[in-house]
């Protein structure tokens, strides 16, 4: 039976592959394991049409065995991850695909700290879910009641709004893409309480439009619109809040691994690093691990994924970690990837020195890399497959050395990843077609 827990949670199609019928088990299993009759469970929701179907199977499946829910309605998912890790709640669990497309969805359970979940304990949640019924039921009595609380967002946007309070951006001119997702409910707020100017675009969520052509995964229009409006620096979101990509003054896309670095090497120069150290998953870039090592510091590479980021970072004791894709983790203000925060520090960084974000991000220069998402109905399967596995091998040769060959199934779609870094663009590109091309013949 396949895992229903990847990198990020459970996720698939909406009412096609995730079924309200499984948000009510994970509901119940949630209760049981981590909440108890009587706790307290919080519940949020990004703005796609499907989450309100699953906020309610998650509210009947967990008041069915005695726990209280609260739920939260629209919020980003590092305010989800806020309020459980910051109050009465023994647990939360996030209704969002993030960054996927909008007919996706996910659920993500949290514990009452805020953190999601080991692996051994999602492994217990998942084998509860398929004995739902044996976990009983309570009697009328004792039935939990699910509340709809508004306020618990205002948690997230005071604390929030403090930290804003601590940046002097007056006189710069920001433009924010909310992707037409939950970052749009608390992110122009808090960006303005900064004494910034704030332009907003992709804010008119309707369910069906989060990420579509907007956001942290797709920021041309993002970059457009600085150009257009002359503004400083852009900011994208992703569709839950919990990324952020930004956009120079001249709509250079800046990725995640500049924005680390940016951040990295200014902790670098006042000696505020914890143990001198970045932590960055397997697909970040040479050049960011470059640039932090010139400057003194060290790279502490994880597995894919946020939690895995996280878990590094407390091993080692890191203050800052985060992913390429614009996951980024500032322990001293948040256990979660958090766009606006990041978007908070990286304009903390640009009035403390002074400098344009392109200046900035030139103290990073990146090595070519290219990545590339291949369907594959049989991802798990390609480290058995001999023609790939010498397709890679020979990659890696050509390299000389001096680059990178990563593949891997992704955890969150039914696609495999390949990427490839290396000093030269045009053997990069080659090298990352030629494997991606084969995968998808092999694996299909």
């Amino acid at each position: 039976m396949a895992r229903l827990f990847g990198t990020d949670g459970i996720r698939g199609v909406a009412n096609v592959e995730l079924k309200p019928t499984l948000a009510y088990a994970l509901g119940r299993a949630t209760a049981h394991h981590l909440v108890g009759r009587g706790g307290l469970l919080v519940v949020g929701q990004d703005t796609r049409r499907s989450g309100d179907m699953f906020v309610a199977a998650i509210a009947a499946g967990a008041t069915s065995l005695g726990a209280e829910v609260r739920i939260a309605g629209c919020v980003p998912t590092p305010a989800l991850a806020y309020l459980a890790g910051n109050g009465d709640f023994a647990a939360g669990i996030m209704v969002s695909a993030s960054h996927n497309p909008a007919d996706d969805n996910g659920l993500k359970v949290l514990d009452g700290s805020g953190l999601k979940l080991d692996d051994g304990v999602e492994e217990e949640i998942e084998q509860l879910i398929w004995r739902t019924e044996e976990l009983g039921s309570v009697g009328n009595a004792e039935i939990g009641r699910a509340v709809v609380d508004p306020s618990l967002i205002e948690r997230y946007r005071e604390h929030r709004l403090g930290l804003a309070g601590t940046v002097d951006a007056a006189g710069l001119h920001v433009v924010l893409d909310c992707a037409n997702g939950s970052g749009g409910v608390v992110g122009p707020d808090i960006l303005a309480a900064t004494g910034a100017t704030v332009e907003v675009i992709h804010n008119a969520p309707d369910g069906i439009n989060i990420n579509v052509a907007s956001g942290a995964t797709s920021p041309g229009s993002l970059a457009a619109a600085v150009r257009e409006r002359g503004a400083d620096v852009g900011f994208a979101l992703d569709g839950d809040a919990d990324r952020l990509i930004a956009v120079d003054a001249a709509g250079t896309i800046v990725d995640g691994d500049q924005v680390l670095g940016i951040l990295a090497l200014d902790r670098l120069e006042r000696g505020v690093l914890a143990e001198g150290a970045l932590v960055v998953s397997v697909l970040s870039n040479g050049g960011l691990q470059e640039a932090v090592e010139a400057a003194g510091g060290q790279i502490i590479r994880t597995p894919v994924g946020d939690k895995y980021i996280l878990e590094g970072m407390q091993v080692s004791g890191a203050g800052l970690g985060g992913e390429k894709s614009g996951h980024v983790i500032v322990l001293e203000h948040t256990t979660s990837g958090d766009g606006i925060v990041t978007a908070l520090e990286v304009l903390r960084v640009m009035t403390r020195a002074g400098l344009p974000l392109a200046e900035l991000a030139a103290r990073i220069p990146m090595l070519p890399q290219q990545q590339r998402a291949v369907k594959a109905r049989h991802k798990d399967q390609w480290e058995g497959d001999r023609e790939i596995l010498r397709a890679i091998r020979e990659a890696e040769a050509r390299l000389g050395g001096h680059g990178r060959v990563l593949v891997r199934p992704s955890g969150t779609e039914p696609a495999l990843r390949v990427m490839v870094e290396g000093p030269d663009a045009d053997l990069v590109t080659e090298l990352a077609d030629a494997i991606a091309a084969l995968a998808g013949q092999r694996l299909n």
